[in-house]
């Protein structure tokens, strides 16, 4: 029987297997943050341990950055963490990149962008999200602290292998249909726990069809399903994107890794434990309406009602509407929004930028919004003023802010008031995400864009 990709990679990696326990898996790359490290460092330093493969670890601080400015960080919890990170760095000899440096950036940005992510990696962070690093066609699982700990002090960690699961998209995608339409509608199909236990692999035309950019949103956004890690086989896409870039292997060292890359997909009689289809044309722009990534709706349907629901169900649908402001049966498109943001490791990307400003360009920010337009890294800064987007967004009324993970989560400065409503491209829309009380729709740069034009959410298909 053939192998999947994922037990490929898996296979590759065993250390050793525990007897009725867990597997020993070696680890290729750890990045570590300002927030999950702190404690593992402190582990190592109370039993007298140093980091292991150093070289193997990258760091920079990306929650507490704030996107204003990057002189100070004014919040003493935030500042302290940062702090910290570069200490516990420079003691243990880590890849540091700094606030306000280069090569700084969301870490899920930055990894993928300077080819520290490779195919046939086993990566890992604490951070959920680090299931981005699929798109390559790496292995990439967010860990606890106390498993950072464990990968700074042996490059090892003991897990339990995860099941395998396919879902196959075919067709070509809609006009104004993005990676991150995908990912949502995927979520209200499966629900947030439809792949909980599971690796899934992305496959089919429509995957295959998607930028580099595209893929690392898809791949950023499976954890909300609940699985494992998503992971994409590597193609010509994926070897293009990381050609030159600057951990990428060089010369005949290049050529060695590509031969080798091209052997990570799934074989043709290989077996998964789950297989799901869906058809790319079924696929339209879409938005949430509750508290959690599952609960959307396409852009032009109406929030579900409680016909049909069990009581534990209306419950549910009453406590997420309620936190919204929302009524079963509404029609979300023309309400009112009062925050736009675009940014975070799910959509922080040169990719994401030139759509949003596709749709701005030559048009005007509504007054009655506030913006935050944040790259996920210095490097995505830079492309965006070399392409001359910024001058577009200036042009349109938005400011370009610094690299950060800004408004994704409240732990900066970027945060949206209570009873507000923002629409985002950020990855979670829970209780409280993006500010204590604040409301979340989560969309696509498109819908963003249209959305910050006319003040309301809004179709992007229709300007």
């Amino acid at each position: 029987m053939g192998k999947t990709l994922f037990e490929k990679i898996w296979e590759a990696h065993v250390v050793q297997v525990v007897p009725d326990g867990p597997t020993q898996l070696y680890i290729d790359r750890l990045y570590a943050h300002e927030v999950t490290s702190p404690q593992a460092f402190d582990t190592l330093r109370d039993k007298g341990i140093k980091a292991f493969r150093p070289n193997h670890v990258v760091a920079m601080p990306d929650h507490n950055t704030p996107s204003d400015q990057q002189e100070v960080i004014n919040d003493p919890v935030g500042r302290k963490q940062v702090e910290t990170l570069a200490k516990n760095c420079e003691e243990f000899g880590i890849k540091h990149f700094a606030m306000g440096t280069k090569d700084n950036g969301i870490i899920h940005v930055v990894g993928p962008e300077k080819a520290l992510s490779l195919p046939g990696m086993t990566i890992v962070c604490g951070d959920s999200h680090t299931s981005t690093h699929g798109a390559v066609g790496a292995l990439a699982m967010g860990i606890g602290t106390s498993e950072v700990a464990e990968v700074l002090a042996s490059q090892c960690i003991l897990q339990g292998k995860p099941k395998s699961m396919r879902i196959n998209i075919e067709g070509e995608l809609q006009k104004g249909v993005t990676a991150k339409d995908i990912a949502l509608y995927i979520m209200a199909q499966m629900t947030t726990s439809g792949a909980t236990g599971y690796v899934v692999e992305y496959a089919g035309s429509t995957i295959r069809n998607l930028s580099m950019e595209g893929r690392l949103t898809l791949s950023n956004l499976s954890i909300e399903m609940g699985s494992r890690a998503g992971i994409i086989a590597p193609d010509e896409t994926t070897f293009n994107y990381l050609k030159g870039r600057e951990y990428a292997p060089k010369g005949a060292d290049w050529d060695k890794a590509v031969a080798y890359w091209k052997t990570l997909k799934t074989d043709d009689d290989a077996v998964f434990d789950k297989e799901v289809s869906y058809r790319a044309e079924d696929i339209k722009p879409r938005i949430t309406y509750g508290t959690n990534p599952g609960a959307g709706i396409a852009i032009d349907e109406t929030v579900p009602t409680f016909d049909g629901l069990s009581e534990a169900e209306k419950t549910q649908l009453k406590a997420q509407l309620d936190y919204m402001q929302f009524e079963p049966g509404q029609k979300l498109e023309g309400t009112p929004v009062d925050y736009c943001f675009l940014g975070a490791c799910t959509n922080g990307r040169i990719e994401d930028f030139r759509a949003f400003a596709s749709v701005v360009k030559g048009k005007k920010k509504s007054a009655n919004v506030v913006a935050w337009l944040v790259p996920g890294s210095w490097l995505v800064r830079q492309q965006i003023i070399d392409e001359g987007i910024d001058k577009i967004l200036e042009e349109a009324g938005f400011e370009l802010r610094l690299p950060s993970c800004s408004s994704c989560l409240a732990m900066n400065p970027d945060k949206v008031p209570a009873g507000k409503l923002s629409i985002s491209t950020s990855n979670r829309n829970f209780v409280g995400r993006q500010g204590p009380g604040a409301r979340t729709v989560l969309a696509s740069p498109l819908v963003v864009a249209a959305s910050a034009i006319t003040g309301v959410i809004t179709d992007p298909r229709k300007i």
